[in-house]
C-alpha cells in the first residue's frame, strides 16, 4: 500500500492545476479612464441608548441592507482564545423564541440574508420583506438561545479543524508569523490551541456575550431603498430598548520591530516545501498621509501576477506557484509582509530574491507603465466594489470609527492617481524595512538550514507555537545496522511467517480533498500486482493498474500506458511489505541518522533500488513501525515532485499490523487517506489487474 496511492496524488495535482495553465498572462488589461465616484452622504441620528444610526439612500433597486457594528478595542482572550469564534457561531443557532430550524425557515421564506457574529449582525432583503429580515437580525443579536447541544457541536468542530491543520506548514506559518510580529500578549498575536478550546465552557460564552453586547460604541447602518424616517422607526422599534451597559476595554500594546533583520526558523520535518514570510511592523492607518502611496507601492511589489515578486520568483525562476505582498492599515497594529511557498532546495535563493525585489522598489523608480497599470486596476475595481451595498456600509462605518474625512472615498481614486514614482520610492524605504525584518521560514530544517546559515543573518529557532527552541540536531547512528532496523520492523508488524501468508489485500479507503469526499479501492497481489479505482459520488474518476509486466492509468476516458521506466520501477519493489525482500532483491540500505517524526525518534534509512531509485523510510526507534516515507513521484506531465507519507493508527489484520491512516503531503496538496475496511486473501482476482 506504500506506493499504490501515488497515482491518485498525481491525478489530484493535475486537476488542481489545469485551470492555472490556461491563463494568458501575456496580455495586459487595457487602460481606462478613472470613473467619477458618487457615494451618497449618509444621514445620521442617535438613539437614546447611544447607538449611532447612519442611512445611505439608494432607490435604484427595491432592496435594503442593514449592518450592526460593535466598535470594540480588540482584547486578549488568553486561556480562552477562540471564544469569539465560538460566540459568532452560537449567535446563529437560534433565539429564545425561535429554534434554529424555525429561524432559518423564516429567513429562507422571504429570500433574505441574515447573520450575526461577535462583532454585530447584518440583514438584507427586498424592500417589502426588509422589516421582517431586520427583526430577525435583531432577534439573533439580542436574544440568542445558546443551546448546549449546539455549543458542544461547534466546539468539537473547532477542535477538529485545528487538528486538521496540525501538520500544515501554511497554518503553522500563519500562526507563528503573527505571534512573533505582535507577541502572544497582543490580540493579533495570540492563537487558539486544543487545550484552550477544551477549557471554554458555555458559561464562558454567555459571559463574553454579556460583556460585549451592549449598545455602547455601536453603529447601525442602513443602505438602499429606505427613507431615514423608516430607518429610524425600525431602529427604535427593535434596538431602542437595548439597555446601556459597562464596556471595559484595555489598551493594546504597541508592537515593535526587531533591531536587525533575522531569520526565524520553524522546523517541520514532514514539509516538502518552505513557507517564507518577510515581514515588519508598520504604523499605518487610513488617516496616514502615505496611505495611498503605500497601497500603490505594495501592488507594484506583490499585488498580483504583474508584481515584482511574481514575475521574479514564478515567471523567471520557477521557484513557486506565486509570490505576493500585503500592507495592512489598522489603528491597533499593522504589518507589511512578502511571502512565497517554495521548494526546499531553493528556500535560501527565494529569500534572497524577495529581499532583492523589496530593495529594488526602494532604490529604483517604478516604471510609468507599472504605476499606470496599478492605477487602472484601482479605477476599475473600486467602481465595481460600489455595486456591493455592504461595501458602502463599510465605507460609512470606516469614516465614523476611524475619523476619516467625509469625502475620503469620494476622492479615493483622485488620491490613487496622484501617486508618483518618487512617492513609491519614498514610502518603500520608510515602511518596507528590509533592515529590520523578520524572515520567518517554516520548513524542513535539516534540508534548508545549512543554506540559510550562509546568508549571514542570525537564525533563531522556534516550535510551531512560536516558543524559542534549540537548533534541531541529527544524531548519527553508527551502532545500528539497516538489517537490524528492518528485522525489528518485520517483527513489530507481526513476523515474517504471518506476512508471507498474505498473498493479496483489498483496501477500501476514503479521503476528503478540497471539500470532496473521494473513495478509493486499492488492491494488491504478490509479487507486485496492484490496482486503484478512485470514485466520487459513485462515478469512477481515475483508474490505474499494473499486472507485473505492464500497466496503464485512465482518467477522463483517456488511457495512458506506463512507460518502460515506470514499469521497471514497479517491478523492482514488491507491493506488499517490500522490507522482507530488500536483501534478496539487492536493495542497498544505509542508516543516515535519527530524526523526529511527530515527536518520536526514528531511524532514517536511505533505500536505493537496483536501478538507482532512491527513497527514505523512517522507522520508530521504540516500536519499530514505519512512521514516514519520502519518495519522488513523476506526474503524467513529466514533472517530478517530492512526496511525504506518514503512517499511523496501526491495527491488526490477520495477525499483521497495517496503517489505517496515511497522511500525504505532495506539493501544495495535503490530505489524509483513511482506511475503512481491509480484506486479506479474498475479493482480489487476476482480472482486477487487467
Amino acid at each position: 500500500m506504500n506506493k499504490i496511492y501515488l497515482s491518485a496524488v498525481a491525478f489530484l495535482l493535475i486537476c488542481t492545476t489545469t485551470f492555472a495553465q490556461t491563463i494568458d498572462r501575456s496580455k495586459k488589461p487595457a487602460a481606462g479612464p478613472a470613473p467619477t465616484i458618487q457615494i451618497g452622504k449618509p444621514q445620521s441620528f442617535v438613539l437614546a441608548n447611544g447607538i449611532k444610526v447612519l442611512v445611505v439612500e439608494d432607490h435604484k433597486l427595491p432592496k435594503v441592507s442593514a449592518s450592526l457594528m460593535l466598535d470594540r478595542v480588540p482584547q486578549l482572550e488568553g486561556k480562552k482564545a477562540g471564544i469569539s469564534g465560538i460566540l459568532s457561531a452560537m449567535l446563529n443557532e437560534g433565539t429564545t423564541s425561535r429554534p434554529k430550524a424555525k429561524f432559518d425557515e423564516e429567513v429562507d421564506f422571504i429570500g433574505a440574508n441574515v447573520s450575526a457574529s461577535s462583532g454585530g449582525g447584518s440583514a438584507s432583503a427586498l424592500t417589502k420583506y426588509f422589516d421582517k429580515a431586520f427583526s430577525l437580525m435583531a432577534d439573533a443579536v439580542l436574544h440568542p438561545a445558546f443551546p448546549k447541544e449546539s455549543f458542544d457541536k461547534i466546539k468539537s468542530q473547532a477542535i477538529t479543524e485545528l487538528k486538521s491543520d496540525e501538520k500544515s506548514s501554511k497554518a503553522i506559518s500563519s500562526r507563528v508569523v503573527d505571534a512573533l510580529v505582535y507577541g502572544t500578549d497582543h490580540p493579533y498575536g495570540e492563537f487558539q490551541t486544543e487545550e484552550k478550546l477544551n477549557g471554554i465552557t458555555l458559561t464562558d460564552v454567555k459571559t463574553d456575550y454579556k460583556s460585549q453586547f451592549v449598545p455602547n460604541k455601536a453603529y447601525l447602518v442602513f443602505v438602499g431603498d429606505i427613507k431615514p424616517d423608516a430607518a429610524k422607526k425600525l431602529a427604535t422599534k427593535y434596538f431602542g430598548s437595548w439597555a446601556k451597559g459597562t464596556l471595559i476595554e484595555k489598551q493594546v500594546k504597541k508592537p515593535v520591530n526587531v533591531k536587525t533583520t533575522e531569520i526565524d526558523l520553524v522546523d517541520v520535518p514532514n514539509a516538502v516545501q518552505s513557507e517564507i514570510t518577510v515581514t515588519n511592523v508598520v504604523e499605518n492607518t487610513k488617516k496616514n498621509p502615505d496611505y495611498f502611496a503605500l497601497i500603490v507601492a505594495n501592488q507594484i511589489l506583490g499585488g498580483g501576477s504583474n508584481g515584482y515578486l511574481f514575475l521574479n520568483l514564478r515567471e523567471k525562476r520557477a521557484f513557486t506557484y506565486g509570490s505576493y505582498s500585503s500592507v495592512e492599515a489598522n489603528r491597533y497594529g499593522a504589518r507589511f509582509g512578502a511571502s512565497a511557498s517554495v521548494r526546499n532546495a531553493v528556500t535560501d535563493s527565494a529569500v534572497v530574491e524577495i529581499l532583492n525585489e523589496i530593495n529594488r522598489l526602494g532604490t529604483e523608480k517604478a516604471s510609468p507603465e507599472a504605476i499606470q497599470l496599478v492605477k487602472n486596476t484601482y479605477n476599475g475595481n473600486f467602481a465595481m466594489d460600489l455595486e456591493d451595498k455592504s461595501n458602502i456600509a463599510t465605507y460609512a462605518l470606516n469614516i465614523q470609527t476611524e475619523g476619516l474625512p467625509q469625502d475620503f472615498y469620494q476622492t479615493f481614486l483622485q488620491k490613487i492617481n496622484a501617486v508618483t514614482a518618487d512617492d513609491i520610492q519614498r514610502v518603500t524605504k520608510k515602511y518596507f524595512t528590509a533592515g529590520q525584518a523578520r524572515i520567518v521560514v517554516v520548513g524542513k530544517a535539516s534540508e534548508i538550514a545549512p543554506n540559510l546559515e550562509r546568508l549571514g543573518y542570525k537564525i533563531n529557532y522556534f516550535d510551531k507555537y512560536a516558543n524559542p527552541v534549540a537548533k534541531p540536531a541529527n544524531k548519527v547512528t553508527a551502532n545500528v545496522s539497516p538489517q537490524t532496523i528492518i528485522d525489528n520492523y518485520i517483527k513489530a508488524v507481526g513476523g515474517k511467517d504471518n506476512i508471507k501468508n498474505i498473498t493479496s489485500v483489498a483496501f477500501n479507503t476514503e479521503a476528503n480533498i478540497q471539500g470532496m469526499t473521494l473513495n478509493a479501492i486499492i488492491k494488491q497481489m504478490t509479487p507486485n500486482k496492484e490496482s486503484l479505482v478512485m470514485s466520487y459520488n459513485g462515478m469512477t474518476v481515475m483508474k490505474s493498474v499494473f499486472d507485473g509486466t505492464a500497466g496503464y492509468s485512465e482518467m477522463q476516458g483517456q488511457k495512458v500506458p506506463l512507460g518502460p521506466e515506470d514499469v521497471k520501477k514497479k517491478q523492482e519493489e514488491r507491493s506488499l511489505f517490500p522490507e522482507i525482500y530488500y536483501a534478496a532483491d539487492k536493495f542497498n540500505l544505509v542508516v543516515e541518522n535519527t530524526e523526529k517524526v511527530n515527536d518520536k525518534d526514528t531511524y532514517k534509512v536511505k533505500i536505493t533500488s537496483p536501478s538507482g531509485n532512491i527513497s527514505y523510510k523512517y522507522y520508530d526507534v521504540v516500536s519499530g513501525l514505519l512512521l514516514k516515507q519520502e519518495s519522488t513521484i513523476k506526474l503524467p506531465t513529466g514533472q517530478e515532485m517530492n512526496q511525504i507519507s506518514e503512517f499511523s493508527d496501526y491495527k491488526p489484520v490477520n495477525g499483521v499490523l497495517m496503517a489505517y491512516t496515511i497522511s500525504i503531503t505532495s506539493g501544495p496538496q495535503q490530505f489524509d487517506l483513511k482506511v475503512k475496511d481491509v480484506k486479506v486473501n479474498t475479493d482480489v482476482a487476476e482480472l482486477d489487474f487487467k
